[in-house]
């Protein structure tokens, strides 16, 4: 019996296509092309994934470019975080990093081609203008009559805005496509803007630069990128890069769209995220609740279950919201094979083990992860008085209530069986005191006659348990969607419980943990120690619980 096909996705089909065609000699070149005037987030790991991961399966590249045409919002700073995060992700790009800027001569003669060819032209109407001039949807829009001024004349003009002899905003080059299409984006375009204003990477020898719809299509053609993957917000766009590349008869790149990633309560919107961390809702594009790459590293997400989460996804080409709970369920899948156990309590109440003989102590041997021989053991100290969670226990429990009770046993993770004898309340009628009893020759693997505890609780030893501090996080908004309701600010569903903070108590081997290591506390969830830690406190993010809500639709 043959095997079935591997399922391709469309985009996979149509590579696979062109690699049978002998189409650009069955050459594979995807690219990735932020813009270097911001942090990586949610959104961009799928355009990340689908360019590195395709290229890499038939074979080919993918470059990274910066296109760098704006050069008062662009900075280093953002093309070394953007560098940083791919290489986390566990990409590497092809050869050196590329930028748009690299170009920026080829793209002024690929300007000056199309004045000389009567397909572009400079016009001084104001942006209100402009915009008037273009229409509506639903009414075609009227050139002005600048549009039909000399060939000469436009050469000259262009040369005087390159040459610095114009105010910002006085004019731009346009392209001369038509007014009438029913695509706003092919209604003559700009081309080129002036801007007075120092670049990064190429200071002050321009005073021109390129708009992004007139850069983006050729710095792929230049590179000869094959196949320009890219989310379905460009699908409007692409008749314009196309425009371009056929008339200056330069390498035909092909762009093809797919549905970009729309995650429940997380944003993508740059400028909606700087108003985050500009109104002080946020400590900063890190914080573990924002949804960029660098805040869901610093959450304790492995690269692994981001890319997890983008293969789940699949390709389509058609905008859905995608359940936040599938993205918890890949971050767990990962972390219940790759973390390490380790106690934790978080609201302790002491618990008096009341024949275990005071003043000593033993050292008990624990698995790192039951899942994984290779992540070692390591040893648990247990003495006389330790601490459990408030909530194990119960005065009059009912009867499945898998934890202590007076009269009741229970098992400690990785030590003995417990008998409760009894408790003590404080005079707020507080719990402040558990009694129990324990069967010494029941240690952790040791079965005693008689004795069948139905329930195990994790536990620290107050003797040398040491503090630490734990921020429990949620949702940023309280809205699945917070940017989609009209007439309303996103500031409207902050949740204003988003991250509590609370005192822990862990077991001594956590002393040791470093900063981005994540564990699996045992009955609660999976935590990443924070960025914020120092040598005396440790800091826990809560990652993600236990328990996964997440179902495959039928």
């Amino acid at each position: 019996m043959e095997d079935k096909k591997e399922s391709l996705n469309f985009i996979e089909q149509i590579i696979t296509e062109d690699i049978s065609s002998e189409k650009h000699n069955g050459r594979v070149l995807t690219r990735f092309p932020p813009e270097p005037n911001g942090y990586l987030h949610i959104g961009h790991t799928k355009a990340i994934c689908v360019n590195f991961e395709l290229a890499e399966k038939f074979g080919g590249a993918c470059n990274l470019r910066f296109d760098d045409t704006n050069p008062t919002t662009e900075d280093t700073e953002f093309v070394e975080a953007i560098k940083e995060d791919i290489e986390w992700l566990g990409f590497q790009w092809n050869g050196d990093v590329k930028f748009a800027s690299d170009y920026f001569d080829q793209l002024c003669a690929f300007a000056e081609q199309m004045i000389k060819d009567g397909k572009a032209y400079v016009d001084p109407s104001t942006p209100e203008e402009i915009a008037q001039q273009k229409g509506t949807p639903s009414t075609p829009g009227t050139g002005n009559k600048y549009r039909d001024r000399s060939i000469e004349e436009n050469f000259q003009l262009f040369q005087e805005m390159k040459e610095g002899k114009h105010p910002d905003g006085a004019m731009v080059l346009r392209a001369k496509i038509d007014m009438t299409s029913p695509n706003m984006l092919m209604r003559d375009p700009l081309m080129y803007r002036i801007k007075h204003a120092h670049h990064y990477r190429t200071g002050d020898k321009w005073c021109i630069y390129p708009m992004y719809d007139f850069a983006h299509g050729q710095s792929d053609s230049i590179e000869h990128i094959t196949h320009s993957l890219c989310s379905l917000e460009f699908i409007h766009h692409r008749p314009v890069y196309d425009w371009f590349i056929d008339n200056l008869e330069i390498f035909p790149s092909r762009q093809i769209e797919f549905s970009r990633m729309n995650v429940e309560y997380l944003i993508t919107s740059k400028r909606k995220m700087l108003k985050l961390v500009g109104g002080g809702y946020v400590t900063g594009w890190d914080d573990p609740r924002m949804p960029t790459v660098r805040a869901l590293k610093r959450k304790g997400y492995p690269a692994k279950a981001i890319r997890l989460f983008c293969d789940k996804v699949g390709m389509t080409k058609r905008e859905n919201l995608i359940e936040f709970d599938l993205l918890e369920s890949c971050v767990r899948e990962i972390l219940n094979e790759t973390a390490n156990r380790a106690m934790v309590v978080e609201d302790p109440v002491k618990l008096i083990i009341t024949n275990y003989p005071e003043g000593e102590s033993e050292m008990l041997p624990a698995n790192n992860n039951d899942g994984d021989e290779s992540a070692g053991t390591r040893e648990i100290p247990l003495s006389r008085e330790i601490w459990i969670e408030r909530k194990d226990f119960m005065e009059d429990a009912p009867k499945k209530f898998y934890r202590l009770s007076p009269g009741r046993n229970v098992r400690l993770k990785h030590a003995y069986i417990l008998h409760c004898e009894g408790f003590k309340n404080n005079e707020e009628g507080e719990l402040e005191e558990v009694y129990c009893t324990y069967y010494p020759n029941s240690k952790s693997g040791h079965d005693v006659s008689g004795v069948k505890p139905k329930g195990t609780l994790h536990w620290v030893s107050i003797e040398h348990g040491v503090e630490c501090e734990i921020r429990n996080l949620e949702h940023l908004f309280t809205d699945p969607a917070p940017d989609s309701h009209e007439g309303k600010d996103l500031l409207e569903f902050i949740n204003p419980d988003s991250i509590q903070y609370s005192k822990g108590i862990m077991e001594p081997s956590l002393v040791s943990a470093t900063k981005g290591q994540q564990f699996q506390f045992l009955r609660k969830g999976y935590y990443c120690v924070d960025t914020d830690s120092t040598e005396d406190r440790l800091i826990f993010n809560r990652t993600v619980g236990l328990k996964s809500s997440w179902k495959p639709k039928k």
